[in-house]
């Protein structure tokens, strides 16, 4: 439940952005907290009834008005309500909800320059690098990111890409509390279609790429599509809508928007262009309209994030060459191509989120660029239970192409049977390569056995699960760092 001591807002307040169809029950109520969750609801709090993948909030009311919920908001009156209790029935709970919220912490979005990120690959890195940015050039900077959600460098755990609409108004309106003048936020497929981004005001909004990811949330790849152009159809005009030229789906994503329209490109006419002079591994090279600079970030991918994060910090107001200073210095964000090198036989280790087709062929095609011809290449790769399945022997067969070994493991199988997810990988691998595959479902003997395999100086990529600290069996999640596992095999086996 989100409450606050200092807020409370007569109810009617609240709905006046909102299409009520019916609205019974004391009408003078005085509203002191917001909830989703039923157990949380008490005197002076509004339960919003969601309808969600899995559960279906209205089965919950009975318990929230027990506990002493003053407001429901459903989609979905319940047979019998009680006298003492306000019910405001509405097309959608959950739109309801972002608008409720919206209000109820002042609206502060419209205090912020909010900057949503969206797209398959490169959220994190790019809001990341927002935000870091920022920082450098001397401003209070908010950060809502899959790694974690930050005030200026207080970090507060994230449990979403996007949270809720309740807790996401909160954590903007303790931004604005801190003096924040900027936000940059990972925006999620999940969280447009949920309408967790409505009644939200954002100053601009960047478009990374598009890719086969998500489909067992939104069905198909149109509806997937959809659901990021929906971002963008829902930008104000005072906003800019940075896309990328060179994604073939960049210009969809502007087609309905009323966002001033900007593009960034590495091949062809774009507002903010860029040329590669030399990918190594030591970083980037780049020509960035007309300006020479080298970067710490590796990888074509990575030219395209900083080159979406210098267009969108240029559409901010900054002036060019300082914002190229101070990107030549950035680091990766966390679990974003990070390695880690073995002591003693310069083995290196990279850790990375890929959890996509795209991601880790990208990641791969990285890796193939910068290493040396004696170098071996051994990925370590799984897919996540309860996910698109269609991408697992996508991702085995990628694996088998871009390495020279391969092992074959878990991620987050969540309530899946690991062996079944690892059957389908298995069933992507070609005859001609399974001579170099490993199959080893415990996670921790897998990178285990990567790391006895690799030989001074090859590379290894652990891909999937990049910066998550846990790793998520039947609803369990468990201490698990990619990063920490790798470090201590390297030592335990003298490495």
């Amino acid at each position: 439940m989100t409450t606050a001591d200092n807020l409370s807002h007569p109810l009617s307040a609240l709905l006046t952005s909102v299409a009520v169809r019916t609205q019974t029950g004391p009408a003078d109520v005085v509203v002191r907290g917001l909830t989703l969750d039923s157990r949380q609801a008490q005197a002076g709090t509004v339960f919003f009834a969601l309808r969600g993948a899995l559960t279906d909030g209205h089965q919950f009311i009975a318990k929230a008005v027990e506990q002493g919920a003053s407001v429901v908001v459903c989609e979905d009156l319940p047979a019998e309500t009680a006298a003492a209790t306000t019910y405001v029935q509405v097309a959608d709970s959950a739109e309801a909800m972002a608008h409720m919220a919206a209000a109820f912490y002042g609206h502060p979005s419209r205090q912020l320059k909010l900057v949503g990120v969206t797209g398959t690959n490169g959220k994190t890195t790019c809001a990341t690098a927002l935000h870091n940015l920022f920082r450098e050039l001397g401003y209070h900077v908010g950060l809502l990111s899959t790694v974690q959600n930050q005030i200026d460098e207080q970090v507060i755990p994230a449990t979403h890409t996007t949270p809720d609409a309740i807790r996401l108004n909160e954590l903007l309106a303790r931004m604005v509390a801190a003096s924040c003048t900027h936000v940059f936020m990972e925006v999620s497929s999940h969280a447009v279609v949920q309408h967790r981004t409505t009644a939200l005001e954002f100053a601009g909004g960047i478009f990374t790429n598009l890719t086969h990811d998500h489909l067992d949330y939104h069905g198909t790849f149109d509806h997937y599509l959809k659901a990021k152009k929906g971002f963008f159809d829902g930008l104000g005009k005072k906003a800019f809508a940075l896309t990328n030229a060179d994604d073939k789906r960049g210009g969809v994503m502007l087609q309905n928007t009323a966002a001033r329209r900007e593009t960034y490109s590495l091949r062809g006419p774009a507002t903010f262009r860029a040329r590669l002079i030399e990918n190594a591994v030591h970083g980037l090279h780049l020509d960035i309209d007309g300006r020479d600079v080298q970067f710490r970030l590796i990888g074509v991918f990575n030219a395209y994030n900083l080159l979406a994060v210098y267009g969108a910090a240029v559409l901010l107001g900054e002036e060019p060459t300082e914002v190229l200073t101070v990107l030549s210095g950035l680091t990766p964000a966390a679990g974003r191509f990070e390695t880690i090198v073995a002591e003693k036989t310069r083995i290196t280790g990279i850790v990375d989120f890929a959890h996509s087709p795209d991601a880790l062929e990208n990641v791969l095609s990285t890796i193939a660029d910068i290493r040396q011809p004696s170098q071996q290449i051994i990925t370590v790769v799984g897919c996540g239970g309860n996910r698109d399945a269609g991408k697992r022997p996508i991702m085995a067969n990628l694996a088998c192409k871009g390495s020279t070994r391969v092992v074959l493991t878990s991620d987050n199988p969540r309530f899946e049977d690991p062996n079944d997810i690892l059957a389908q990988m298995q069933a992507g691998v070609q005859v001609a390569d399974l001579g170099k595959v490993l199959t080893i479902a415990d996670r921790r003997e897998a990178i285990k056995t990567a790391v006895a395999l690799a030989q001074p100086g090859d590379i290894l990529l652990v891909a999937g699960k990049g910066h998550e600290t846990y790793q998520d069996v039947q609803g369990v999640k468990s201490d698990f760092d990619d990063r920490k596992v790798l470090r201590e095999m390297f030592d335990l086996l003298g490495k």
